[in-house]
């Protein structure tokens, strides 16, 4: 399942392929990247080296730097893709350069940064969960039948948004013990305060 999703508004663009080869993927991404850039507004040019800066302030911190094209047009877009050997390919790298928009990759094994992932596995489980599916073009129209579901209602992502605030408030509920990974709901009494207070019971009946 190719997909590029948009985490501010949620909305995620979806083709399902038997094959993901570079000819294919690329092809898509072509075509999808070129029409969201028709719907974004046309950027201010700014002189060259203001332009360049801008684009260098985003590979800022990497070990690993994508060498930048000589001339570089107005930055539209950021896009974030998993480190695949296919997604550096110079043609490719050299596309996006052309067209505006600055590729990031996320760390080697690091995929759950790329906010895509988190999309796609929503998307299957509302696809396919409990089915049984017969034919792989079958588990592909449920797909892609699921991602037009969802953009009919978006929900936007964010890091740290509502369910990380869910869970931190659990965890708040929670009580450590022994200071291990296990947990109560409720806090244990210190035996010391115990004994403490019967000590004091039993002065004053003294």
């Amino acid at each position: 399942m190719l997909a590029f999703f948009h985490p501010t508004t949620g909305e995620v663009r979806v083709k399902c392929v038997i094959h993901s080869t570079n000819a294919i993927l690329h092809t898509w991404f072509k075509e999808q990247l070129s029409e969201i850039l028709k719907e974004l507004p046309e950027k201010t040019s700014l002189d060259p080296e203001t332009n360049r800066i801008l684009w260098a302030a985003w590979q800022e911190g990497l070990s690993i730097k994508v060498s930048l094209s000589q001339d570089l047009p107005p930055l539209r877009m950021l896009l974030i893709w998993d480190n695949l050997k296919g997604h550096h390919t110079p043609e490719m790298v050299l596309w996006l350069f052309a067209h505006g928009v600055m590729p990031l990759y996320t760390l080697v094994g690091g995929s759950w940064l790329n906010m895509a992932e988190s999309i796609q596995r929503i998307l299957v489980r509302r696809a396919l969960e409990g089915q049984n599916p017969q034919t792989p073009k079958q588990i592909m129209a449920w797909l892609e039948a699921a991602a037009r579901g969802w953009n009919q209602n978006p929900t936007a992502f964010e890091w740290g948004g509502a369910r990380a605030a869910c869970r931190q408030r659990s965890r708040n509920r929670r009580h450590a013990l022994g200071g291990s990974g296990a947990c109560a709901r409720r806090p244990i009494r210190d035996k010391l305060n115990l004994v403490q207070k019967w000590q004091s019971v039993c002065q004053l009946t003294h």
